[in-house]
């Protein structure tokens, strides 16, 4: 009798730590499923080429293993639907049949969704690193399985799936990051404007961006440059300044306002004797893009917006045109 309830005595204890197993690997296989498929691959190519150098580590660990999401995933799966399916068969042989059930799901409910899920929610990339030698061995245990159903799925779905931003969803992305939002965001507001601008530089035109002539200071071009108007000058701060003839919508061309630093103010020279460089004219509805390739080059920085009137517009613009001017660059 003393060998029997040893025995008996020995069973319980191997069903009781089966049981244990079964739920924590369970557990295991539902958090990963969580941690490592919310991972796309675009965020673990950027924590792998800009994180932190621990974030490096892991996510150079994870890539191979997620790199074909549907073999994972039906892997993970298949695991854990195991485990689940063999726990109420250990709880038969200790306790009675709805006993098994209520206790099974009380288990894989608390140890084997909730925690595990909630934890690898938050240290997905860390945990998955640490058990992806684990992962690649379950992934060939289960081929034979998984693989036949993970082709299905790219049939059916496709083959994978990068989960790029669009330019709005990526503007707002930004925005969040910036330290005017309050979520902690390390980007300033004028970094957050700067990069908002470029994306929004392919679906802007020139007269998006110009700024209307009414504003804009410029000089006649049978003006002289005495001290008044040089003060003028010096008290806009531009860098260049436009050049009218007679009025100010026949722009004619443009000066460098360092070109007058070597002229004095008593000898009030005419503006047509200074260097007037020629400036471009644009069409309204030309592409930003197009027109800060054009200033790349060199020729000018500057440049007037002429309202389109036909497909060979005029090289003035019409003298009730209202006409306008592209904003210094520099």
């Amino acid at each position: 009798m003393a060998v029997e309830y040893h025995c008996c005595g020995a069973a319980f204890f191997e069903h009781v730590v089966i049981i244990v197993v079964l739920v924590l690997f369970a557990g295991l296989m539902s958090g990963l499923t969580l941690g490592l498929m919310s991972l796309s691959l675009v965020d673990l190519e950027v924590l792998a080429k800009s994180g932190t150098d621990q974030d490096r580590k892991h996510a150079a660990k994870i890539l191979p293993v997620v790199k074909n999401q549907h073999l994972l995933l039906c892997t993970l799966l298949i695991c854990n639907a195991a485990a689940m399916e063999a726990l109420p068969i250990f709880l038969d042989s200790l306790v009675t049949a709805w006993g098994a059930i209520l206790i099974s799901v009380t288990l894989i409910l608390l140890f084997g969704e909730i925690l595990p899920q909630s934890i690898c929610s938050r240290y997905g990339l860390a945990i998955g690193a640490s058990v992806a030698p684990l992962v690649r061995v379950l992934v060939w245990v289960c081929f034979p399985v998984a693989y036949p159903i993970s082709k299905l799925l790219d049939h059916l779905l496709g083959k994978g799936h990068t989960a790029l931003f669009r330019r709005a969803e990526l503007k707002t992305l930004v925005t969040l990051h910036g330290n005017e939002a309050g979520k902690g965001g390390e980007l300033t507001h004028d970094e957050t404007t700067i990069i908002a601008g470029a994306l929004e530089l392919t679906e802007k035109k020139a007269k998006d961006a110009m700024t209307p002539l009414c504003q804009t200071f410029a000089i006649d071009i049978n003006a002289k440059l005495d001290r008044d108007l040089m003060q003028k000058v010096l008290d806009k701060g531009h860098s260049r300044v436009p050049v009218y003839y007679e009025k100010k919508t026949n722009i004619i061309g443009l000066i460098l306002v360092k070109n007058l630093l070597s002229i004095n103010p008593d000898d009030e020279i005419p503006i047509k004797s200074v260097t007037i460089r020629k400036i471009p004219r644009v069409s309204e509805d030309m592409p930003l893009y197009d027109i800060l390739n054009e200033f790349q080059k060199g020729h000018s920085h500057m440049a007037v917006v002429i309202r389109q009137t036909n497909a060979n517009y005029a090289a003035e613009p019409p003298a009730n045109d209202g006409g306008t001017l592209g904003c210094d660059l520099n």
